[in-house]
Parts: structure tokens; sequence; C-alpha cells
């Protein structure tokens, strides 16, 4: 059904991502399709910068990095079928960015029950459904 599914995973949230990945493998049961688990760590602002390290951005990518790879090997799908890759930046423009540039046919994203906080301030999972160009399935 499916060819390439992209899993959006906070590797803050144990439970989401449990939920996320657990929902994309219902998905990839069904043709065997590529399966790319991505993950979005925010850059510093600007604001801070004189005040951390110079190498703060790059231990923060190879922290994340290693997570993800043991997230991933956690995953019980074909490794020639499973990828990851972590951006920088902004969590939903990243992940739109990355389901665009790949090809992505299914955007998995975990996502919290509505609260006031996310009426006020919105959340990734909206926007990513709002502006994706293909399929999204959010997973509660």
């Amino acid at each position: 059904m499916y060819a390439k599914i992209l899993v959006a995973v906070d590797l803050s949230e144990p439970v989401m991502t449990k939920l996320a990945l657990g929902a994309a493998l219902e998905q990839a049961k069904i043709g065997k399709p590529q399966l790319r688990v991505i993950n979005v760590q925010a850059l510093a602002p600007m604001a801070f910068l004189d005040y951390m390290p110079p190498d703060l951005d790059q231990k923060i990518r190879e922290s994340a990095e290693a997570e993800l790879a043991k997230e991933a090997a956690r995953i019980n799908y074909p490794q020639e079928l499973l990828s990851t890759v972590l951006r920088l930046g902004g969590v939903y423009s990243e992940i739109l960015a990355e389901a665009e540039e790949w090809g992505a046919d299914l955007i998995v994203i975990g996502s919290h029950r509505p609260s006031m906080s996310t009426y006020l301030l919105g959340s990734n999972a909206k926007t990513v459904v709002r502006h994706a160009k293909c399929s999204v399935l959010v997973a509660r």
C-alpha cells in the first residue's frame, strides 16, 4: 500500500515514540515498504550562543544520533528497509522537508491528546497534518 513511510519520533518521549513506531509497523505489514525514522533536534537559540560551548550542537547531534540508532536497533523490521535520519531545526518544518525530499507517501507521528496549551500554541502534529503533501497518520 505504501512504499515509503516516514516515522517522526521524539526521543525524549518514549511512550509517544513507541506509539508512532507501532502504528508505522502496522502499516508496514502490507507490502514491506521502506521505513525511515526521523528525529528533529532544535538548534540553540542565537541569544544564548555566547554562553554555550562552541561544540554544543555537535555534542547534541552525536548524542541524538546514538539514541536514534539504539531505537532503530530495537525495531523488528528488515534492516535493509530501515533507515534513520537526524535533522536540526524546527520540528514540523524538518519533518515536512524530509518527507518531501525522501518521497514519503505516509508520515506517522505521535501526538498527545489536545490540551489547552495545544489549543493556544498549536502542535507539531497538527501542522504536519495541515501542510503535508502525503497522507499522515497521527498515533495517540
